[in-house]
């Protein structure tokens, strides 16, 4: 006859083995409160992966069974991760020159100089007029290069860029152009997109045959060009410059999908209205600088890092969000050149970079990460 189990002897059991447990965990924190002022005196850094590793070896091989096993890797990679997160805590404590330096306001005046992605009648255009007024001195560059190199340069104080879209994700040339210049986001701004077809004043919806845009806008209008087996999508600059193309081509057969704004412009026929998919179509736009700077009250941190190429390291990078109660909003990766399936990530998170958990944060994901960089602090739309 099987013996019955006493389940509340057990469960006794189980909360005595526990406070045990929360008790040795307390006792192990004060112990790494030394190790980090040991640290923090010595400039010795907090992560030590050799030491981490020999340690979990030797902790597997106490374990009886290859259950086990596991289960105390498991633990305690939690509980080294745990005591890291502890110190740099201890070590964001002191005082830390902040990498960016905060500001009241964006100083608008005439003098100000501002470049624009595009020509005139772009979405980019109104987000540069919404935030910035029209009050300014703004001109316009053809690419996204452009843009960031107009930047570096001085030429200009700001420029104005598409990063995401609610439709199609996020601007992966963008991106890419963060790191590869020194520039910083100091604000954001949403526009909502309502794409038309847009032909000579003479055309007929029937008469085109070729659309021109970027290739943004024509993902976003996909399912009206496949529902008009006649037109071809054709990749353009920017939704403003095709508009601009059809206008000075003079051929009936040409369209293009840009904003109502555009057809105003350059004295064009709008064919068809809101022809995106989505209703709720928008666009968010970064405001860059190459100023260090970021505004006072900002609640946004964009950051990008590259990880070691092994189990786990994403989400140990993302437990840092988790760890200091901070809401990460966006995540997006891209692929690093000359590095086959390894990535480079880029998050938006809540927060300003005076506040000890970001401090925190930043500085075990800066710690543990390769490649780390700050790309800007800013108000949140």
């Amino acid at each position: 006859m099987v013996k019955m189990i006493d389940l509340q002897q057990s469960r006794n059991e189980i909360d005595r083995i526990d406070k045990q447990i929360v008790s040795l965990f307390e006792e192990r924190m004060e112990i790494a409160k030394d190790v980090a002022a040991y640290k923090i005196k010595t400039g010795k850094k907090v992560l030590d992966k050799e030491r981490e590793n020999e340690k979990l070896r030797v902790l597997q091989a106490m374990a009886s069974n290859d259950f086990n096993k596991h289960g105390i890797t498991e633990l305690f990679t939690q509980i080294m991760s745990m005591s890291r997160k502890y110190q740099y805590g201890l070590m964001s404590a002191g005082e830390q020159e902040l990498p960016l330096k905060e500001i009241e306001s964006l100083h608008r005046d005439k003098k100000m100089k501002v470049v624009c992605f595009g020509v005139k009648g772009s979405y980019t255009e109104q987000a540069m007029e919404e935030y910035f007024n029209t009050d300014i001195e703004c001109f316009y560059a053809p690419t996204f290069k452009e843009i960031m190199e107009v930047i570096k340069i001085g030429e200009a104080d700001y420029g104005v860029l598409p990063i995401e879209n609610t439709s199609t994700g996020g601007i992966a040339d963008i991106y890419d152009l963060l790191v590869e210049y020194d520039n910083y986001i100091i604000g954001e701004h949403v526009v909502k997109v309502q794409q038309a077809l847009l032909g000579l004043p003479e055309a007929k919806l029937e008469d085109i045959k070729k659309v021109y845009s970027h290739p943004q806008a024509l993902m976003q209008c996909s399912k009206f060009l496949e529902s008009h087996h006649h037109m071809s999508p054709i990749e353009w600059l920017s939704t403003s410059d095709s508009a601009k193309k059809v206008q000075e081509d003079q051929d009936i057969t040409q369209g293009a999908i840009a904003s109502v704004r555009a057809a105003k412009c350059y004295k064009l026929k709008v064919l068809k209205e809101s022809i995106n998919h989505e209703n709720t179509n928008s666009t968010r736009f970064i405001i860059i600088t190459k100023k260090k700077e970021f505004i006072k009250n900002a609640n946004k941190i964009s950051i990008c890092f590259e990880l070691p190429h092994e189990s786990g390291s994403l989400y140990n990078m993302l437990s840092h969000f988790i760890y200091n109660n901070l809401n990460m909003t966006k995540i997006e990766s891209r692929p690093l050149e000359g590095h086959a399936f390894e990535y480079r990530f880029f998050v938006d998170f809540t927060g300003n970079l005076k506040e000890p958990s970001v401090k925190n944060a930043l500085l075990g994901i800066q710690e543990e990460a390769i490649g780390f960089r700050i790309l800007g602090n800013y108000h949140m739309v």
